[in-house]
């Protein structure tokens, strides 16, 4: 009997301190900012290490002190991909496949095509589901600014999940449509409006033109000149970017269509493309923070690192991991800036971490030094391994995805470490597939002491509204 109270009384002690735990975490971020590396899985985060500061290094948010184990399934699927699990974190609802923050019943319907033959029309239905509350709206409804900045198209899933419902993440027209207060098709729950948007995709805002965007709005409506009526200062390039008075909204897109540039070709001498004009990851958060702090009832920042997921369905682990490195000097550049008015981040909680895995793994027993991306070298004589018809191999490789030779030959480091190189895969698939596995969370600051074991992504929404106190 003496034993059973004992035992009792001790249950009672853990699940009092547990409690107080979960009190103390509650409430206390006036501003929370929300890191999302799409794709960036286990894998990733650690060839990344490696690449940039060697086996015994850290990435800048690995030192974040909070962790976490991250559960990505969806509604439907073993296997997610960015849109439900994006929108769990964002609403605490587990969704189907292809889904935007809508209720667990929707159906992902495949949208129709407008007139120009562009397959981003809207074709659900108001049976289909209803709109689920992010938390991007709940700040928004409590006074706080809020924004959502990413390197894909601003319509792409993760950043539509913050703040747009819909049956299928496909329908990007109707996505940036919810973007614009008081037009046809606003998101009514965003009161006045995101107060930053940045990303790519302007075609997606603006008009059909035969020669100059022919995969503009079919419906003639140019959003960027509806957004500037509105009060927002509109800008297309990083110069415009760094003009832009903090005092005003602000929506930044860098890329006439599709997404912005991999940081590897953004920075290449001389310039590809667009990105030439675009500003990094860090300067796109750097300056979202500068808006969102004029707010006196603090903010909710979502970042994301989007085209590490393009580069590791490209079988490029070269430009994933220069992203991952441009992800992870966003969160360096957020923290450096808070912590010049916050040294402990006792107003703030970042959070950091990924919507789903990728297949790229290790291969062989490589030498403690030997470059991430070349082939792999043995640990015993530094010289390199092979496969059991003779030839040589690379450290990462896939377990799906276009390149899978009919017959192995020998590979040279000269052209394993090229940019363009894709790795060999093990099943051969037209593009690279998510993985199912579970993805890391880092948390630091204000409200971060939840964050740690086994979670499932829609419990991360909860910590999020704990930290915020709603």
């Amino acid at each position: 009997m003496i034993k059973r109270t004992l035992i009792a009384v001790n249950l009672a002690v853990i699940f009092a301190a547990s409690f107080a735990t979960q009190a103390y975490a509650a409430g206390e971020a006036k501003n929370v900012i929300f890191f999302l590396g799409d794709g960036m899985g286990p894998t990733t985060i650690t060839a990344t290490r490696i690449y940039k500061y060697k086996e015994e290094g850290l990435l800048n948010f690995e030192q974040l002190e909070r962790t976490a184990r991250i559960k990505t399934f969806s509604n439907d699927a073993q296997t997610t991909d960015s849109a439900p699990s994006m929108a769990a974190y964002m609403t605490g609802v587990k969704m189907n496949n292809e889904v935007l923050s809508m209720s667990a019943d929707t159906k992902a319907v495949a949208p129709g095509k407008d007139a120009n033959g562009n397959p981003t029309i809207n074709n659900c239905v108001a049976s289909n589901g209803k709109s689920v509350p992010t938390i991007l709206e709940l700040a928004k409804a409590k006074g706080k600014a809020v924004g959502s900045i990413t390197t894909t198209e601003l319509t792409h899933a993760t950043p539509a999940a913050t703040f747009s419902h819909i049956c299928h993440r496909d329908a990007q027209y109707d996505i940036a449509a919810q973007t614009v207060p008081g037009g046809a098709g606003f998101n009514a729950a965003l009161a006045d409006g995101v107060d930053v948007l940045m990303g790519g995709g302007r075609n997606h805002f603006t008009p059909y033109a035969a020669v100059t965007n022919t995969k503009g709005r079919a419906d003639g409506r140019n959003l960027l000149t509806e957004l500037a009526a509105k009060g927002y200062t509109v800008a297309a390039t990083k110069a415009e970017m760094a003009a832009a008075p903090n005092s005003k909204k602000f929506i930044g897109l860098y890329s006439s269509k599709s997404h912005m540039e991999y940081e590897l070709d953004r920075t290449a001498t001389p310039p590809l493309g667009e990105g030439a004009t675009q500003p990094s990851l860090a300067e796109m958060t750097a300056k979202a923070i500068d808006i969102l702090s004029q707010n006196a009832n603090g903010y909710f920042l979502m970042v994301e690192g989007g085209r590490i997921d393009h580069a590791l369905h490209g079988i490029n682990a070269k430009r994933a991991l220069v992203d991952t490195i441009a992800f992870d000097d966003a969160v360096k550049a957020a923290i450096d800036k808070i912590k010049l008015t916050d040294p402990t981040l006792a107003n703030t909680l970042i959070v950091v971490t990924a919507d789903h895995d990728h297949t790229m793994t290790f291969n062989g027993y490589g030498k403690r030094g030997n470059p991430i991306l070349d082939i792999t070298r043995g640990y015993k004589d530094g010289q390199p391994l092979k496969d059991a018809d003779g030839n040589t191999y690379t450290t990462l490789v896939f377990g799906n995805g276009p390149n899978r030779p009919n017959l192995r030959t020998n590979l040279d480091s000269a052209t394993v470490l090229a940019d363009n190189y894709q790795q060999e895969t093990g099943v051969r698939l037209a593009s690279e597939t998510h993985g199912g596995g579970d993805v890391k969370l880092l948390a630091t600051g204000a409200g971060a002491k939840g964050f740690k074991g086994t979670m499932d992504n829609t419990k991360v929404f909860s910590l999020l509204k704990s930290a915020f106190g709603f």
